[in-house]
């Protein structure tokens, strides 16, 4: 089995174009498999770990209702968002910038065949990078993602997640808001959630910028503890 994930971080780069970019490289992680099962061959898949942040957009996954975005495509472009609908779970979601949006691309029969855990993992990635700053994150039972306050008044979202799986491949991933304005949630109901808030890093830690280099680094660490990977190459390119 093959733990080595390539990384690569895109900068800040256009949804539609990354969105793409994911699908070329699922599809050639997909088709390889296909070609060993009907080949009889033992090649290994690659994975894949993409760093991004987004100008400002929408997405609403396939099973989201479109009522959850508040406003119109007139009030979209004045906003300087975009918006797609998309073929990840979930329902909608924001990413900007100020954000780090993480999009593996793994084959998990290099690790472990079970979407649920392999959630369970991501966040866990998220809530062990939290706690080094010292914020207690946690899981919110029923609904995806990293919050916290769980349970209180002052519950809210600081990590969506959405992902997309076939043949045990994986791709689409979290988001979590480190340095990011706020004020492009209020214009829609986060992941189709009423009634509770979202946060940022910076928000929670008095900070007017967190280094989200820093925290890359962390998320990289902990990810590859817990999915016993090795990252092996650093791209800045499409």
């Amino acid at each position: 089995m093959n733990k080595k994930v390539i990384l690569k971080d895109l900068g800040l780069k256009d949804y539609k174009e990354t969105w793409d970019y994911q699908e070329s490289l699922f599809k050639s992680v997909v088709d390889l498999k296909i070609k060993n099962r009907r080949e009889e061959l033992s090649i290994d898949t690659p994975n894949y770990f993409l760093f991004v942040e987004h100008p400002h957009v929408y997405t609403l996954g396939k099973s989201g209702s479109i009522e959850n975005l508040l406003i119109d495509e007139a009030q979209l472009k004045a906003k300087g968002a975009t918006f797609y609908k998309i073929n990840r779970g979930g329902d909608i979601t924001y990413h900007g910038p100020g954000q780090i949006v993480g999009y593996p691309i793994l084959d998990l029969d290099n690790f472990f065949t079970d979407i649920h855990k392999y959630l369970r993992f991501l966040e866990e990635v998220v809530i062990l990078t939290l706690l080094e700053y010292g914020i207690k994150a946690e899981r919110s039972n029923g609904e995806t993602g990293v919050w916290l306050d769980v349970g209180t008044p002052f519950a809210r979202k600081i990590c969506a997640m959405g992902v997309r799986a076939s043949r045990w491949v994986t791709m689409h991933g979290f988001a979590l808001n480190i340095n990011a304005d706020l004020g492009y949630f209020d214009l829609m109901i986060p992941c189709g959630i009423k009634d509770k808030a979202v946060t940022s890093l910076n928000v929670e830690l008095g900070k007017d910028v967190v280094d989200m280099e820093e925290v890359k680094e962390k998320l990289k660490k902990h990810f590859a503890t817990l999915f016993k990977a090795t990252f092996i190459k650093k791209e800045t390119e499409v």
